[in-house]
């Protein structure tokens, strides 16, 4: 009798399957209207599966047939197009600079099956053999605190795992994580408010030191290693909001004041510079991939919050002696805030050395609360610029981050709806060209992204899995001990 029953649920299985597969069916010259839009879209062999939802309220199944243009088929169906994880990985593999074609089918309420328009995703020749993403996840508010929370992602499955959340060190607000040209194994943070400090985290072993003192204004933050990784570049400040009225703009955060210095994280000595503590407002430094240039952003001081129109940043680089820890005797401007009219934050220098990658605003040194923040590329053969059209939306575009090799970039945008901030990548060819960015994939991205109260900011790839003992966070956070970093004497 079991026999039978199993036999029977076996038909009845058989049965149905045959019942949800297309017939009759009505073709569309329209492309499906999917979630994400990932028509035409560049992506790595290996990236995890990129599922999405026919955002059509008619629909209650799809179909879909995905086929390699150098072999390989696949099939999924169902209430949204969720790929099996193995065969996806397997034909991106068999398809490295070719491209998948994806026959979409939908059924509608009424049992009619139609059929959309074709459409093709390629597949890189560039690798992306990146273990994943860190990101901090924040809710879109303009509290201190709240459940903020560093996590990293394995790009090539849907496995998310926090690193540092607020429910373990209560009470505590950390931000801007940062590893070294994403090696985790160096790896940095800033703890905010009571208790506060800068994590410095070499293989595995946690150092929290206190980075201000009677020399600099306030501690470190908007970090950025030095490729030997002896050092480690932060900007001093202090992060304000301001609130719009009867206007379209929720908020406006600016600084009061803003320097720049480089932590020794041998000897925990600070290297300072008359020229990156002025008067001015420098921020967001970044070294060079051979270490010998710093770049940052300066800013003319301004009554901020009165005069938060005329905050505009130029694009400068100064030189930096690893040998000797010390800086150039000149500022080199790259790009001058006056003959633009614009702010200029945020540069990225790739690895290998070509571009450099920055975010320009209409004003502002803090781009992500501008509605108009682009992301730009310089040449750095040449000097050339030019905005990236092809990532580029009307909504913010910035916070990014390049891979390992140099032929990736990750970015925070708010393009899908001006208030959360999600994370894009798009790829890059020796010449310059970029491809269209796709959203980062998750198992049925429509509830997903509906769902979670909460923006991506700071992105970063990790070459590797972070190892961070979140325990021993817990315990150095309130136990309050502190390594005093001390300025270095120039004699």
């Amino acid at each position: 009798m079991r026999r039978v029953g199993f036999l029977m649920a076996m038909a009845l299985c058989v049965l149905a399957s045959c019942t949800t597969r297309p017939k009759d069916v009505i073709l569309t010259n329209v492309y499906p209207p999917i979630y994400p839009d990932y028509i035409g879209v560049t992506i790595p062999v290996g990236i995890a599966p990129l599922d999405f939802n026919v955002v059509d309220e008619t629909v209650d199944f799809v179909d879909v047939v995905v086929r390699g243009s150098m072999g390989g088929e696949i099939h999924a169906s169902g209430e949204l197009a969720d790929f099996d994880m193995d065969d996806w990985h397997m034909l991106t593999e068999q398809n490295k600079g070719g491209s998948l074609l994806f026959t979409v089918c939908a059924r509608d309420k009424e049992g009619k099956w139609h059929q959309y328009k074709d459409f093709t995703i390629h597949v890189s020749p560039y690798s992306l053999d990146d273990y994943g993403l860190t990101y901090r996840r924040i809710p879109p508010g303009y509290e201190v605190g709240g459940n903020i929370g560093i996590f990293q992602r394995d790009i090539h499955s849907f496995k998310e795992e926090a690193i540092l959340t607020e429910t373990t060190v209560p009470g505590r607000c950390f931000n801007c994580h940062t590893a070294n040209q994403a090696d985790p194994r160096l790896f940095t943070l800033q703890m905010r408010g009571e208790g506060g400090g800068t994590l410095i985290q070499k293989d595995g072993k946690q150092q929290w030191l206190n980075t201000k003192t009677d020399s600099t204004k306030a501690a470190g933050s908007y970090a950025y290693w030095h490729p030997s990784g002896n050092y480690c570049a932060y900007a001093v400040n202090s992060v304000h909001q301001a609130f719009f009225v009867g206007t379209k703009q929720r908020i406006e955060a600016y600084h009061s004041f803003g320097d720049i210095m480089v932590l020794d994280t041998r000897t925990h000595e600070l290297l300072l510079s008359p020229l990156l503590q002025t008067d001015d407002l420098e921020i967001f430094p970044a070294f060079s991939p051979d270490g010998k240039t710093l770049y940052f952003s300066t800013s003319k001081l301004c009554r901020v919050p009165a005069e938060y129109d005329r905050v505009k940043c130029s694009l400068c680089r100064i030189s930096f002696d690893e040998a000797t820890g010390t800086f150039g005797s000149q500022v080199d401007t790259l790009v001058n805030a006056r003959d633009w009219d614009k702010s200029v934050t945020l540069a990225r220098p790739s690895y290998d050395g070509r571009w450099l990658m920055f975010c320009v605003s209409g004003r502002s040194n803090f781009p992500i609360c501008q509605h108009d923040a682009d992301l730009w590329l310089m040449d750095l053969h040449d000097g050339t610029v030019r905005p990236i059209h092809e990532a580029n939306s009307k909504e913010t575009d910035s916070y990014h981050n390049w891979s390992s090799n140099s032929h990736w970039f990750v970015f925070a945008s708010k393009r899908e709806d001006g208030m959360y901030a999600q994370l894009f990548l798009a790829s890059i060819d020796d010449k310059g060209d970029v491809t269209k960015p796709f959203l980062l994939p998750q198992r049925n991205p429509w509830k997903f992204y509906h769902e979670m109260m909460d923006s991506y900011n700071v992105p970063d790839f990790t070459k590797e899995r972070v190892r961070f003992d979140a325990h021993e966070a817990y315990r150095q956070v309130f136990n309050q001990e502190r390594i005093q970093v001390k300025v270095k004497d120039k004699r």
